[in-house]
């Protein structure tokens, strides 16, 4: 018992950075949720519940859009399909004798942060990486709430600036994997030439 409680403590503590980058990017999706006509108790309940920043701007912007909700469930499917592999490879570390809600509690945490962070350690057991999720939560949907209040108060111009804070997270994650990697830097410069090809090339576009 002892054991356990020490690993999640330090589970915790090793998640309270993670916490304050999802509190600072949430608060850019609370001012597009506010934008996009969504009440900002409505914003918290869908941070709350999904935990994913670039499926929820997707939901949200199909949403805006006018589109069904069908479309936004398959939108939303499709951007967080790699959670799926992220949840067969945190299953194959865990003891068979899991119970499944236990499973499916980790799995509602499954983000890339969080499950980095669980794969890192020695071993994964529903405590540990329990704990890493508590504070992420807080912190993502505080930031959504925060973010919402506030954007119901901004000019449109402020708000709309917000929006380059997802951008700079996923900036902030990727620049240091591609400096210690060769491998990761041409999968990423891969995936730039693609996205700006299909963004501009005219057959393509």
């Amino acid at each position: 018992m002892a054991q356990v409680d020490g690993e999640a403590r330090e589970a915790v503590r090793d998640s309270f950075p993670i916490a304050l980058g999802y509190f600072t990017v949430a608060l850019a999706f609370g001012l597009y949720a506010i934008g996009a006509g969504v009440p900002a108790a409505a914003a918290g309940l869908v941070s709350l519940t999904n935990l994913s920043s670039s499926g929820q701007f997707a939901g949200i912007t199909i949403f805006a859009d006018g589109g069904t909700w069908l479309q936004v469930a398959l939108g939303v499917a499709l951007v967080n399909l790699r959670y799926v592999l992220m949840g067969v490879s945190l299953g194959q570390r865990l003891d068979p004798v899991t119970p499944t809600w236990q499973r499916l509690v980790m799995a509602a945490g499954i983000t890339d942060e969080i499950y980095a962070l669980g794969m890192a350690r020695p071993r994964v057991t529903f405590a540990n990486y329990a704990a890493s999720m508590v504070l992420p939560i807080a912190g993502w949907t505080g930031g959504t709430l925060v973010g919402a209040a506030v954007g119901e108060v901004l000019p449109d111009a402020l708000r709309s600036a917000f929006g380059v804070l997802l951008y700079a997270m996923f900036v902030a994650i990727v620049v240091p994997a591609a400096r210690a990697s060769g491998k990761v830097l041409a999968v990423v410069l891969a995936a730039a030439a693609l996205s700006a090809a299909l963004s501009f090339l005219p057959a393509l576009a």
